[in-house]
């Protein structure tokens, strides 16, 4: 009964989160409906696939880990004491909601943003590359960069970084989820920027400023003002594989025969790339200084990259770090409402930590 209140009581407190889920799902399913939209399910059970052996994987590289650094003298005993009891067994129990909802978060963003073309024009590209040439005294971004990437070695290196991006969307949430240095309100707040991050930014958003970025402005606008890089960047293939060369092609052709599978759909800004790696780093700078750090750079890296492959202008990320920024500032004033709230398990002594210690 106490390891079942423990579940009980993290998942009232995330209430607001399913709450929004379930209200993006309604709006979600309204759209496929109005639209006449199919979808494929292989989508979310790949994604799911993919979190939960996420899970698995993270689970045996923390055993692993920690055998090494304390060395106990009794393994097995140790690894059933630290693993196996009954409140960690509540602890992923308790994670299991919000996983299931990063999981399906995935492949219904990527059906939302093949849909932005039923919804407007991507009529942005040229207002945006007027606005980033004014800053940079008539300069595109990328040709500002070039003279220190512009080398296939170079290029090749940021695009499996942009690649390796991809793991904070399966093996970080999963981190967050069941890692005891995330205490509860930080992992509320996290999921609950996630969640907002998506829909807000990733749709909302990307649909009011839909444009396609530098790499799909001649094939889909007919703006060939980005020839020159794009010109480098398969030049840059011959010589060493990039690895978002063939992506971007498959993007294309997906946006010509309509595919809104996993992975599919075309929107520049804002960048979803920028704005999940700005979460990452405001949550990880909460837990270390160290972490922080790790995830400030590598949220640079993106950004820089998103701009030297093409897919992004520089301002792309630049409204991505705002719009993220305000959604973390405005999330634990939605806890601080919903705690207040004259209801059991908004009591201190309800909402006492269930996360175990390290």
């Amino acid at each position: 009964m106490k390891q079942l209140a423990k579940i009980t009581r993290r998942w009232c407190g995330e209430v607001p989160i399913y709450l929004y889920a379930l209200g993006c799902g309604g709006v979600v399913l309204y759209l496929w409906a109005s639209f006449d939209i199919p979808y494929e399910g292989a989508g979310s059970t790949t994604s799911f696939q993919i979190i939960y052996t996420a899970a698995i994987g993270w689970f045996f590289f923390d055993i692993i880990y920690r055998l090494i650094r304390e060395r106990p003298d009794r393994p097995l005993a140790w690894a059933k004491n630290r693993y196996f009891t009954s409140s960690s067994l509540a602890a992923l129990i308790a994670s299991v909601p919000v996983l299931a909802m990063c999981a399906i978060l995935i492949p219904v963003f990527s059906s939302l943003k093949a849909m932005i073309p039923l919804f407007t024009q991507f009529d942005w590209d040229v207002t945006f590359i007027v606005w980033e040439r004014s800053l940079l005294f008539g300069n595109d971004a990328w040709q500002v960069m070039q003279p220190v990437l512009g080398y296939p070695l170079v290029t090749a290196a940021i695009a499996v970084s942009y690649h390796i991006w991809v793991l904070l969307l399966y093996l970080g949430v999963t981190v967050v989820a069941l890692s005891g240095s995330v205490n509860d309100d930080l992992r509320r707040r996290f999921f609950l920027s996630y969640a907002l991050a998506w829909s807000l930014v990733g749709g909302l958003l990307a649909t009011l400023l839909a444009s396609v970025g530098p790499v799909f402005a001649e094939p889909i606008l007919g703006i060939p003002d980005f020839a020159a890089q794009m010109e480098y960047l398969r030049w840059a293939n011959q010589q060493v594989p990039v690895m978002t060369i063939p992506v971007q092609d498959m993007l294309l052709e997906s946006y010509t025969t309509k595919d809104n599978g996993l992975g599919r759909g075309i929107s520049a800004m804002p960048s979803m790339h920028v704005a999940v790696c700005v979460l990452f780093w405001l949550t990880a700078r909460e837990v270390s200084k160290t972490a922080g750090r790790i995830f400030f750079w590598f949220m640079v890296l993106i950004w820089i990259g998103s701009v030297h492959l093409a897919y992004h202008y520089a301002l792309d990320g630049l409204v991505s770090l705002a719009a993220i920024w305000g959604i973390w500032k405005l999330v634990p004033h939605v806890f601080k409402a919903w705690d207040s709230l004259p209801l059991p398990w908004s009591q201190p002594a309800f909402r006492t930590n269930t996360v175990p210690a390290e």
